[in-house]
């Protein structure tokens, strides 16, 4: 099947929106498609995508595109600050003035935010592109701030690329990404920035977009390998194909003596921007459909073949869900366009909630066949 080429790939994976603001949406409408679960788009909002839920279940913390935030220049992925608004377009608040944002989160106590941006770097480092991983901002720093944007703290300092954090739910840890040198690794540190410690020590393995389950202890993530992205960059390139780059997702744990790390899909190609259910067992995987047509699909920790929940002709990613299993955000492009946005599906009748929290699932099971890498062991 021909898709699209890695560098497309990461620049539609990064939902980092361009540009300034827009007029607001048009009034949130339920969706016309039989296939899918009831939903709406978000409405009085310019572009925006990447949204995560508060634990009110109600607010929600994204990039939303901003006329103030640094213009990465042409062709590159940039121009959002982080905002919070709630999932019916209402007390929408700008949290960061400067720079450009990427991946934000809410602390578990929802009193705190978490968030990304090149906001100290403007003048001493080049703005770099959210969508090229050899390009990535390495003014690129995590920082903590009040749910109005007051009371700023920032948690890294470095001239690396610092992204992709996430909370645990006890409150007690930050996950996120760093790339040194080109090459990404998972981190963890204190809620309150100290005592960062890297997690995996790959060369070539590309690992980040990592997420707590309920246990506070694990985390799912998706992983490329960058021996595989230059040999078929090179295939493509002779033969004139586009081809997809092979992704899994994974889980890891973050405490303890040993890693642990274990395949949570099983094949090759793209698996992207997992979100794990408030159940412990299920998670959100974006896959790539014939026609470069990009999906949700609910997945099991356990294996089997993923559910889809989106029939959408342009471009699904970036789903998450509330903290009550009951809705889930994500960001939807419109057929014949670039420009994306935040809708919000009723999940409720798939039982996703907390009260179906029985313990993470070990391991999966793979499908017949199926050989594990034996690259799989430079995580151990």
């Amino acid at each position: 099947m021909h898709t699209l080429n890695r560098k497309s790939l990461l620049l539609l994976a990064s939902v980092t929106l361009t540009g300034g603001c827009d007029d607001a949406t048009e009034p949130a409408s339920s969706t016309a498609v039989p296939q899918e679960l009831p939903m709406y788009k978000i409405p009085n909002l310019p572009e925006n995508g990447e949204a995560y839920y508060a634990p009110d279940g109600v607010h929600l913390i994204a990039q939303v595109k901003d006329r103030d935030a640094q213009d990465p220049g042409a062709g590159k992925v940039g121009g959002a600050l982080t905002y919070t608004f709630t999932d019916t377009g209402e007390d929408i608040r700008r949290i960061n003035d400067r720079g450009m944002d990427a991946c934000s989160y809410f602390y578990p106590d929802g009193k705190k935010l978490l968030w990304t941006s090149t906001r100290d770097h403007l003048d001493d480092m080049p703005p770099g592109n959210w969508s090229d991983d050899s390009d990535y901002p390495q003014g690129a720093e995590l920082y903590t701030s009040d749910l109005d944007g007051g009371n700023i703290q920032r948690l890294t300092t470095n001239a690396w690329y610092d992204a992709e954090a996430t909370v645990s739910p006890d409150g007690n840890w930050i996950v996120f990404g760093r790339q040194i040198d080109g090459n990404a690794d998972l981190w963890r540190m204190r809620a309150d920035g100290t005592e960062q410690t890297q997690l995996t020590f790959t060369k070539d393995w590309q690992e980040g977009e990592a997420y707590f389950l309920p246990d506070s202890q694990t985390v799912i993530f998706r992983a490329w390998k960058e021996s595989e992205k230059k040999r078929l960059e090179e295939q493509d390139r002779q033969n004139g194909t586009h081809t997809q780059l092979p992704m899994n997702i994974f889980s890891l744990k973050i405490l303890g003596s040993t890693r642990d790390v274990q395949p949570r899909t099983f094949t090759q190609d793209t698996n992207w921007a997992p979100f794990p259910a408030p159940d412990g067992r299920h998670f959100l995987v974006v896959r790539i459909l014939e026609g470069n047509n990009w999906e949700l699909f609910l997945a099991d920790m356990a294996g089997g073949e993923p559910v889809r929940l989106t029939y959408n002709p342009g471009w699904d990613g970036m789903g998450a869900f509330s903290p009550d299993g009951k809705k889930m955000v994500f960001t939807r492009s419109e057929p014949g366009s670039r420009a994306l946005y935040s809708y919000v599906m009723d999940v409720s009748s798939l039982n996703l909630g907390p009260e179906n929290y029985t313990g993470v699932p070990p391991k999966a099971k793979p499908p017949a066949g199926w050989q594990a890498d034996p690259d799989y062991d430079a995580w151990q």
